[in-house]
Parts: C-alpha cells; sequence; structure tokens
C-alpha cells in the first residue's frame, strides 16, 4: 500500500518504509491541487516583473544581482551545476530516497513555487528506484543540503548520475530505462527542489528508526546481564521509576522485568543488598536516553512536515517572504543530544560487560569467562574490542551544532553542520551494534555457568544468541563471532527472538 503524501502528516517509519524497503508514493489530490495553486501564483510575479530571490536574482552573496530575462533561463542550470560542489563516496542509497521524500514532503504543502513536474519527478524516480549518486560529504547544513541535493537535482536536467537496478550510470540513460520523462528546469525549480535540510532529516529518520530497536536490544543485554550476575532486582521495581517522574525510566525498568519474569532471580536466589551502579541504574541511564530520543524524533518529524525553503510564496495571502527556514539547527542540535545518549548506552553496556569478565565482580564466575584460564584467555580482548569502539564513539560525541564555520563572503555567517552530526551520529550507531554484541556474547557465556532458572526472555534471547556464537569452550579467534553478532544485533534478532517469546516491549 502505497504512502500518501499529504505534507502533513509524514511519519519516521512512513521514511522507513519508503527508503529502505521500498514502498511506493503518491501526492495526495490535494496536495497537487496547492503545488499548482503556488506555481500559479509565481508565475503572475515572473511576468510582472517582481524582484523575487533566487527567482529572478542570485543567490546568498549575490542576492542583490537582478539577473534579466535572458539570464533567469539559464540561472537554474548554473545553480545546479555550481552547488553540485560534493566530494567522497557515494551516500547510501536509503539515505537518498529519505531525502527525496522528505522534498515532496515539503513540496506538498504548497509553498515552494515549483512547477508540479518537479515533484512528480521526485515522486517516480523513488517508485521506479531510480537513486541519484550524490557525494556523502559537502553539506553545511544551511542553506539546506544544497550540495547533495544539487546532484539529485543534475537529474531534472537528464544530467548527473543515478543507481538503477544495481549498476550506476548516466541519469539520462536511468531516466530513460526507467520511463520517466526529463522536466528540464524553469524559473524557480532548481532552487525550489534542492533549498532545505532534507539529507540531513532523511539520514536522521533512519538513525532514530534503528536506534529505538537498539534501546529494546540494550535492555535485553542489560536483563541477561543482571541474571548472570545475581543482581538485586528492586532497583527495577516500576513503583521506584513512578515517583520520580521520568517516562523513560518507567519504560526501561518495564521492559527488563518483562524480560527477567518467570525467574528464580526474583526471590529464590540470594542476592547483595545493594549492587553497583551499572548494575542498578541501567533504567535511570537508558531511560534518559529514551526520552532524549523521544525529543529528537518529535523535532526530526516536526521538520519533516514543516514549509523546509527559501522563499516561501504564500499565495492566499500573496505575498513572497524570505527567511532562513533551510537552517538545519533544530534538527542538528538533537541528532547531536541523540548521538551522545547512544554513546552514554554503550558506556554503561561496556561496564556491565567488565563485571562480567573480572573475578573480583562477577559473583563466583571464572575469570574472563572460561574455565581455562591461564591457558586460555576466555573474552578477556572483547572488552578491549568493546573500549576502541567507545573511545570512537565518545570522539564523535563532540557536537557538531556548535562547530559554524562562515562561508560566501559571511553572507552565510551561522551554518549548522547538520550533515556533520547525521554522519557521525550514523557511526556511533554502527559502533553501537558492535558493544551490543559483546555483551551478547558475554552474558551468554556467563549464563552457560549458572544453574538456576532464567526468565522467560532471558532464555529466549541465551537462545537466540547461540543459533549466532557457540559458547566459548577452548580459545578461538573471535572476530568472527563479534562480527556476525554485530550482524545479528542490527538485523533484530535477539529482539524479534524475546518479544515472539513475551510480546512486544515498550519503546516510550
Amino acid at each position: 500500500m502505497a504512502v500518501v503524501i499529504t505534507g502533513k502528516n509524514l511519519t519516521i517509519e512512513d521514511v522507513y518504509k519508503v527508503a529502505v524497503l521500498g514502498e511506493k508514493v503518491e501526492l495526495h489530490p490535494d496536495a497537487i491541487e496547492r503545488i499548482k495553486k503556488c506555481r500559479g501564483f509565481i508565475e503572475k510575479r515572473i511576468q510582472a516583473r517582481e524582484i523575487m530571490y533566487g527567482v529572478n536574482t542570485g543567490i546568498g552573496e549575490f542576492s542583490e544581482v537582478v539577473l534579466t530575462d535572458e539570464q533567469v533561463k539559464d540561472f537554474q542550470k548554473y545553480l545546479i551545476y555550481n552547488h553540485s560542489a560534493g566530494i567522497g563516496k557515494p551516500a547510501p542509497i536509503e539515505h537518498v530516497r529519505a531525502a527525496l521524500l522528505s522534498r515532496i514532503n515539503v513540496h506538498a504543502l504548497g509553498y515552494s513555487a515549483v512547477r508540479l513536474e518537479i515533484t512528480q519527478t521526485f515522486v517516480d524516480m523513488l517508485n521506479k528506484g531510480v537513486t541519484p549518486v550524490v557525494c556523502e560529504k559537502g553539506s553545511v547544513g544551511a542553506c539546506g543540503d544544497l550540495s547533495p541535493m544539487s546532484q539529485m537535482a543534475l537529474l531534472l536536467m537528464g544530467e548527473g548520475e543515478a543507481f538503477y537496478k544495481g549498476e550506476r550510470m548516466p541519469g539520462k540513460v536511468a531516466f530513460e530505462k526507467a520511463g520517466i520523462p526529463v522536466p528540464g528546469l524553469k524559473a524557480r525549480d532548481g532552487l525550489g527542489a534542492i533549498n532545505g535540510s532534507n539529507l540531513i532529516t532523511g539520514i536522521a529518520c533512519l538513525e532514530i528508526y534503528e536506534a529505538e530497536r537498539l534501546l529494546k536490544q540494550a535492555e535485553i543485554a542489560c536483563a541477561m546481564t543482571l541474571e548472570a550476575l545475581m543482581a538485586n532486582m528492586k532497583p527495577y521495581d516500576v513503583r521506584l521509576h513512578r515517583l520520580r517522574g521520568f517516562n523513560g525510566a518507567v519504560t526501561s525498568a518495564e521492559n527488563i522485568k518483562r524480560v527477567i519474569e518467570g525467574s528464580d532471580l526474583l526471590g529464590k536466589v540470594k542476592v547483595k543488598v545493594q549492587d553497583a551502579y551499572s548494575m542498578r541504574s541501567t533504567p535511570q541511564v537508558l531511560g534518559a536516553a529514551r526520552d532524549q530520543m523521544r525529543w529528537t524524533r518529535e523535532q526530526v518529524e516536526i521538520e519533516l512536515n514543516g514549509v523546509a525553503d527559501n522563499p516561501v510564496f504564500l499565495a492566499d495571502d500573496e505575498i513572497v517572504l524570505t527567511g532562513a527556514n533551510f537552517q538545519g539547527s533544530p534538527v542538528s542540535i538533537p541528532l547531536d543530544m541523540f548521538g551522545a545518549a547512544i554513546t552514554m548506552v554503550c558506556v554503561i553496556s561496556e561496564r556491565r560487560l567488565n563485571r562480567l569478565l573480572n573475578p573480583a565482580l562477577s559473583i563466583g564466575l571464572p575469570a574472563f569467562l572460561t574455565k581455562g584460564a591461564g591457558m586460555f584467555s576466555g573474552l578477556m580482548l572483547s572488552q578491549y574490542t568493546a573500549d576502541m569502539l567507545i573511545v570512537e564513539q565518545r570522539i564523535l560525541s563532540m557536537p557538531a551544532s556548535i562547530q559554524s564555520i562562515p562561508a560566501a563572503a559571511d553572507q552565510e555567517d551561522f551554518v549548522s553542520m547538520g550533515m556533520n552530526t547525521a554522519l557521525k551520529t550514523r557511526q556511533i550507531l554502527d559502533n553501537a551494534y558492535g558493544v551490543l554484541a559483546i555483551e551478547f556474547i558475554a552474558a551468554a557465556q556467563a549464563l552457560d555457568f549458572r544453574n538456576y532458572n532464567f526468565g522467560k526472555g532471558t532464555r529466549a534471547a541465551h537462545k537466540a544468541v547461540r543459533e549466532i556464537v557457540e559458547h566459548l569452550d577452548v580459545d578461538r579467534p573471535l572476530y568472527p563471532d563479534h562480527n556476525n553478532m554485530m550482524q545479528a544485533v542490527k538485523d533484530l534478532h535477539v529482539l524479534k527472538a524475546v518479544e515472539k517469546e513475551i510480546g512486544e516491549l515498550k519503546t516510550y
């Protein structure tokens, strides 16, 4: 079933369906009428030779330069040419598809004044699998993602490059193979196709979608470790967290308790009066990450359904407003904090891992989870790998949103650097899969040395880990285990197994 684009109710889940799963999209009839109405408004003003930014003037530092009628015809083409100035490897196809969808939704609101043919071409590109080749780096997040969006817009002129059916080819050839007409660019079309932080927004949507599921897996890994370390479960009593009032902590405590439900740990096993922070404050830590993620989701979905463009054409009021609705800061700031929150989740995961491996802290487990300590080193080196990943995450957690460097002769003297934020958050997430993979491996290994009954969810998680990684009896190369388990975390292997057994865990 196609995702219907209205401009007003696009969700992060919709972006994932279209960008990753290949769901088709279609413009709502009301959106089509709004696009046509706004274009009619600008056509009259062009004929009246009214001066409008980016339509019959230059842009940036050249915004005061008024173009002649002849120059207006070529301006859109040269605008796209000179802004196609990125560098580096191509952005992932799903990122570019997410950006296209985000831009379509902006147009659907009816304030961008592009021709309907431009928006419909973006729709056809998504539905027929033509994805522009876009350099991953080059955007400063204001005026939007000009560089990558311009590489997308090259295809509107039958130029640039595209991926189509697994091959990289000239954009014109991809359009011909897919049966998409080349619309060309007329006044306003070029700037209207590129002037928003749509790639940042698209990437952010996909990162949030993944991280919401990552947090559930962090809770499952925590539950396994708590069982292995014979933890006191009173800190996970939901009543405790309701008294403080943070929704994220309540949700985390509920999820972890559900995984452990049915365990001998809940009354039949002798436990310490009070455990270390990494064992008893996980709901507060993961809950804080979840609350931060909720705010990031809210901000990104506002951006996803907002008028992220400049100028903005109000046909009903018969006025053109120029401003800075392309500015990426409303997304880059929450996304910066979101990345730092994921790093925090991994830091506490590694501290639990440390308690599993350290015989002075593990409540009777063998050193480094091997019975042959001395001859064998068990999972000692797994901690090294987790530590490396976390240090990289910490470096990447430095905010990019405060790193503005002026450009365009100081006309654009503050920019969001939101693309740096989106890219580094992607790397933080990828590392998080590795850190959690290692905790899963260690927790499963530790549970093998315990002989009491585990919770229903814990048993399902342990079985799922063992489908990927065998018990470590004698030392073997660990990198295949690490990589296989990391991919399994990314594929939600453990989460699916646990939720099949105990039902869906809460997200918020």
